[in-house]
C-alpha cells in the first residue's frame, strides 16, 4: 500500500461493494480464515481434553493415560496460542487493506469529481465518509473471519455434546442460539441510532467546515455569534445522539454477560443432576461445563458480527453515494488513446470547440472576449475537460479529447483557472508541479510572470517556504506565481483565464509582453478583455450569446464597423474604464507591505 491502482468497484449495492473487496484479497482472507478456525478449534478441544483427564486421574490415578491427557492438553494449548497470534498478525492486516483500499478509492475519486462532488454532497458528508466510513469496511473484514472460526468451533462441539449425552447437548446447542436471537432484538434499535448519530455528525462537519469557510464574511457582518450558537446547537444533538447509542450499546453489553451467565447455571445445574445419576462421569460434566462457557464466545463474536456488518452496511451505502458521483472529464476509453510525443508547433493540431465553434490555430496567441465572463470561463474550463461529463464536442484536430483519454489531455492542455491555488512548502517545489526543469527555468518564468518580487519577500528565495494557500503573499503576487506555475508545464495548449486581473497597468503591459516572447509558436489562449493584453495577441475571437460574433486582430477589430465591431470595442472600453478606477494599490491587496513590490 498504497496500491497503484485501488480499482473500480461496483456500485450496485454495499453486498457487492464488500464481496469485491473480499475478492480484491481473497488470499489474505483465506488466510484469516484458517487461523480463525484453527484458534477456536484448538480453543474448543481443551474441554474434551479436561475431561478426559480428570476421568482418567479418578479412575486410574496418576497413570500413563492421565499423563498422556495432560500433554496432549498442553500441545493444543500452544498450538491454541500460535493461531492466535497469527490470527490476530493476519487479521490486523486483512483490516488495513480493507480500510486503506477503500479510503484510497475515495480520496482518488473525489480528486477526479472536481466541484461536482460538493454540488451533490455536503462537504461535511464528504470528509467524514473518507475519514471513517472507509474504517467500517476494513472492521468487516476484522469479524468476518472470526465467524467463520467461531461456527467451525460451533459445529465440532455439536459433534462432541451429542455424542457424550443427546439430552445435554440439544440443551447446549439449542439454548445458546436463543440467547442469540434474544441479543439481536437490541442491535436493530442499535443499528438505527448509530446511523442518526452518523448523520447528525455530517452535518456538524459540514456547518463546521462552511462557517470556517466564510469566517471573513461573517466576521465583516457581525454574524459569527450567531453560526457560532448554530455550531453549538448541532453539537449538542451530535453529544445527545452519542447518548442514545451508549445507553443501547450498555443495555446490549449488560445482557451479553446476564443472558450467557444464567444460562451456563442452568447447564451446570442440569449436568450435576445427570452425574449424581450416574448418566455422566465426573469428567463429562467438566467437559458441557467447559463447553457452555467456551460458547459464550462464538455467541460474542456473532453479536458483534451483526453490529459491525450493520453499521457498515450503512457506510458503504454513504460511500457509494460519494462513488457514483460521475468524474470530472473522465476518461471514457479502457486503453486511452496514446499520440506520442508532442510534435513540433507546425505540425501540431487545432483545438476546436463545436459548441461555440471557436477554433484555436496551433501556435498562435489567443484572445477569446465575451461580455459575459462566465461564458468565455465555461469555455476555458471545456477546453481542458475540467467541465462535467464526457464532452464530445471539444475536438484537438480531429479527436475529441474525451477520447484522448484524461492522462493525455493533462499532459498536452493546461487550464490556468482565474482564482490562483497555492500549497504549503517550498516557492522551488511550487513552481516545478511536473518537475524536471532547473533553476534556470523557474527563473525565467518568474521573469515573464514579472514575479521577481516574490522571490524577495519570501526569504531564502526559491528554498524559501510559502505559507498554506499563500498567506504570506499579496493577491497580484499570488497570481503571477501560479502564471509562473504555468508556464513551466511547457504545456502544448496553455489556457490562462484572466492572468492579469490581480495588478496594475504597467505590471500587465510587461506581462503582456513577455507572456507572447515566451510562448511564440506554441498555442496559448488567454480568456481577457484587457486592452493591454489584447494588443498583444495574434489571433482575438469575441464570443456572444454562445456562438463566435467576430474574429480578428485586436486594431482590426476596434476599427470594425458592423455588429461584432461595436459589440468588441464595448467590451474592451468598459474593461479599460475599470482598469482606469483601480488604484495602482489595490485594495484587494491583503497584504499592504507585499504590494509595495509591484
Amino acid at each position: 500500500m498504497p496500491y497503484a491502482d485501488p480499482g473500480r468497484p461496483p456500485l450496485t449495492s454495499a453486498s457487492a461493494y464488500l464481496w469485491w473487496v473480499a475478492r480484491g484479497q481473497a488470499g489474505l482472507v483465506g488466510s484469516c480464515v484458517a487461523w480463525s478456525s484453527l484458534a477456536f478449534v484448538s480453543a474448543a478441544a481443551l474441554p474434551y481434553l479436561l475431561g478426559v483427564a480428570v476421568d482418567a486421574g479418578l479412575e486410574r490415578g496418576p497413570v500413563r493415560a492421565l499423563w498422556s491427557a495432560v500433554l496432549l492438553l498442553l500441545a493444543v494449548g500452544l498450538l491454541g496460542a500460535l493461531a492466535n497470534v497469527m490470527e490476530h498478525r493476519r487479521l490486523v492486516e486483512g483490516w488495513i487493506r480493507a480500510a486503506f483500499r477503500s479510503s484510497q478509492l475515495l480520496g482518488h475519486h473525489v480528486t477526479r469529481t472536481g466541484d461536482a462532488v460538493t454540488a451533490e454532497l455536503p462537504t461535511g458528508e464528504v470528509v467524514a465518509t473518507v475519514a471513517s466510513d472507509s474504517l467500517r469496511v476494513g472492521e468487516v473484514f476484522w469479524i468476518l473471519p472470526r465467524l467463520v472460526g467461531a461456527l467451525v468451533s460451533y459445529a465440532v462441539v455439536a459433534v462432541l455434546l451429542l455424542r457424550a449425552s443427546v439430552a445435554l447437548g440439544l440443551a447446549v446447542l439449542v439454548g445458546l442460539p436463543t440467547v442469540a436471537a434474544m441479543l439481536a432484538l437490541i442491535v436493530r434499535p442499535l443499528s438505527r441510532r448509530e446511523a442518526d448519530q452518523r448523520a447528525a455528525g455530517g452535518r456538524l462537519t459540514t456547518l463546521g467546515a462552511d462557517t470556517v469557510a466564510g469566517l471573513r464574511i461573517l466576521r465583516g457582518i457581525g454574524g459569527e455569534d450567531v453560526f457560532a450558537g448554530r455550531y453549538r446547537d448541532q453539537s449538542q444533538r451530535v453529544r445527545r445522539a452519542g447518548v442514545r447509542v451508549a445507553q443501547t450499546e450498555s443495555v446490549l453489553d449488560a445482557l451479553k454477560a446476564l443472558l450467557p451467565g444464567l444460562f451456563l447455571a442452568a447447564v451446570v445445574w442440569y449436568g450435576a443432576r445427570l452425574a449424581i445419576a450416574g448418566t455422566i462421569t465426573p469428567g463429562e460434566l467438566v467437559t458441557f461445563f467447559g463447553y457452555a462457557a467456551f460458547l459464550t464466545q462464538p455467541l460474542d463474536v456473532a453479536t458483534e458480527a451483526l453490529r459491525i456488518v450493520t453499521r457498515a452496511v450503512v457506510g458503504v451505502r454513504r460511500m457509494l453515494r460519494v462513488l457514483s458521483v460521475p468524474p470530472t472529464g473522465a476518461d471514457t476509453r479502457e486503453q486511452p488513446l496514446d499520440l506520442g510525443e508532442r510534435p513540433p508547433a507546425t505540425e501540431a493540431s487545432s483545438l476546436v470547440d463545436e459548441a461555440t465553434g471557436v477554433a484555436l490555430p496551433a501556435g498562435r496567441l489567443t484572445a477569446v472576449v465575451s461580455p459575459d465572463p462566465d461564458e468565455s470561463a465555461a469555455l476555458a474550463l471545456r477546453l481542458g475537460l475540467l467541465g462535467s461529463g464526457h464532452d464530445q464536442r471539444v475536438r484537438l484536430g480531429d479527436i475529441p479529447l474525451a477520447e484522448l483519454g484524461l492522462a493525455e489531455v493533462r499532459r498536452r492542455i493546461v487550464v490556468a483557472e482565474s482564482m490562483p491555488h497555492l500549497f504549503t512548502g517550498s516557492l522551488r517545489e511550487e513552481l516545478d508541479v511536473r518537475g524536471g526543469s532547473d533553476d534556470a527555468a523557474k527563473l525565467a518564468a518568474l521573469h515573464v510572470a514579472d514575479a521577481h518580487d516574490v522571490l524577495e519577500s519570501v526569504p531564502g528565495g526559491l528554498d524559501g517556504h510559502v505559507a498554506e494557500k499563500g498567506r504570506s503573499l499579496s493577491g497580484g503576487q499570488r497570481q503571477r506565481l501560479a502564471l509562473a506555475r504555468a508556464l513551466l508545464t511547457e504545456a502544448e495548449v496553455l489556457v490562462l483565464v484572466e492572468p492579469t486581473s490581480a495588478v496594475d497597468a504597467h505590471t500587465e503591459a510587461r506581462i503582456a509582453r513577455r507572456l507572447a516572447a515566451a510562448r511564440a509558436g506554441r498555442t496559448t489562449v488567454v480568456v481577457t478583455a484587457s486592452p493591454l493584453v489584447l494588443d498583444h495577441v495574434d489571433h482575438v475571437v469575441l464570443l456572444a450569446g454562445g456562438r463566435v460574433l467576430a474574429e480578428g486582430t485586436h486594431r482590426g477589430l476596434l476599427a470594425a464597423d458592423d455588429e461584432g465591431g461595436r459589440r468588441y470595442r464595448g467590451v474592451v472600453s468598459r474593461a479599460a474604464a475599470e482598469d482606469d478606477l483601480i488604484d495602482p494599490y489595490d485594495p484587494r491587496e491583503e497584504d499592504p507591505r507585499a504590494t509595495a513590490h509591484r
